[in-house]
């Protein structure tokens, strides 16, 4: 969380020159160093059932005592933790958002983050300076089941919260009996749509570990029956022929143009004519926009995809365009209620 300032602090800092604004930069990426230490260390879920002395905390998550109170100092500082009579507990926000057990929780989030910047973005400038990332986010993942784990539940926490709305804006006709989702691997949209359209069969396409989340969801829902799960690479993965709607959602802003319009060109061959694509994407630049943190977040989102992915964020025209080369019309964006940054793009294959 930002560093916590007294009035007389934030006055000085954002009303004045007195002091550098990056000075706040450091010390913020010192705390966000130093929760991602906390949850990988299980700080914050040893505290869960009240507060500790350190060295029964340093017992309990096998650290050494004195490591342990340094950080515990910078984490109260930083406003994670509190500290009492010689104890650390939790803060109130800590309670509520980083232990794993409650209800949506941001702690698979942070720590998917955490591991990512911290593990990754050492050599942002080699990106920079080459125009091409620096390796394979995808094998990336695959290698680090348990930061793969929290990628899928980080998805599967805006489909939850995006799927009824997008359900509703994808038109699905009453004879329309199949549909594709290609690298949503969690599973949930699929289960929105074949949980409102009964006459659907859904086949999801993904790499083995990301559909392991998504066989469990399936299940859970009760549609297993309905919906197959191939793994494999999203560029050679059989497809299959004549669904009548391909997702793409929070895909191509990973990819180049050319292999963006080869994913296209993918789902179109993979679509009956006048079959529908709808693309869920973070778009760059766009209109309906609002400055602010979901600006913010969405070039910080662009620069990672570049670094991590030689992706970025794509701007509206320039995906419109690339729908059009693959055969896609009828081309329609649509701004979701649920999510000031995600947008929802929709274009129908010429018959």
């Amino acid at each position: 969380m930002p560093v916590p300032l007294s009035p007389e602090e934030a006055q000085q800092f954002h009303a004045s020159d007195a002091a550098p604004a990056a000075f706040l930069d450091l010390l913020d990426a010192v705390s966000f160093r130093s929760v991602g230490a906390g949850l990988r260390l299980g700080v914050f879920e040893a505290l869960a059932s009240g507060p500790l002395p350190v060295e029964r905390l340093a017992a309990r998550t096998g650290t050494d005592p004195l490591g342990l109170r340094i950080l515990l100092d910078a984490l109260t500082s930083f406003g994670y933790l509190v500290r009492a009579d010689g104890r650390y507990a939790n803060s109130v926000n800590t309670t509520r958002w980083l232990l794993r057990s409650v209800p949506d929780s941001f702690a698979p989030v942070l720590a998917f983050w955490s591991a990512l910047l911290t593990g990754w973005w050492h050599d942002l400038e080699m990106s920079i300076r080459s125009g091409t990332p620096t390796g394979d986010f995808y094998a990336w993942l695959e290698e680090r089941p348990e930061t793969l784990a929290d990628f899928q539940t980080m998805l599967r926490r805006l489909a939850d919260g995006l799927g009824a709305e997008i359900v509703e804006l994808v038109p699905v006709p009453a004879d329309a009996r199949s549909m594709l989702d290609v690298g949503g691997g969690h599973a949930s949209y699929p289960v929105a749509f074949l949980t409102a359209h009964p006459q659907l069969r859904a086949t999801v396409v993904d790499l083995a570990g990301a559909l392991i989340q998504g066989a469990e969801t399936i299940a859970a829902a009760g549609l297993t029956e309905r919906c197959t799960l191939r793994a494999g690479d999203l560029f050679e993965v059989d497809y299959g022929t004549g669904h009548d709607l391909v997702l793409l959602f929070n895909i191509v802003h990973g990819y180049q143009p050319a292999e963006t319009l080869t994913l296209l060109r993918r789902a179109a061959a993979a679509l009956r004519p006048g079959g529908r694509v709808a693309l869920l994407e973070p778009l760059a630049e766009a209109p309906e926009q609002p400055a602010g943190l979901g600006e913010a977040f969405v070039r910080m989102f662009s620069l990672n995809l570049f670094h991590t992915q030689g992706g970025r964020a794509y701007g509206h025209d320039e995906l419109v365009g690339l729908l059009r080369e693959a055969g896609f019309t009828d081309v329609r964006q649509q701004v979701l209620s649920g999510s000031e940054t995600d947008h929802l793009v929709t274009a129908v294959l010429a018959a």
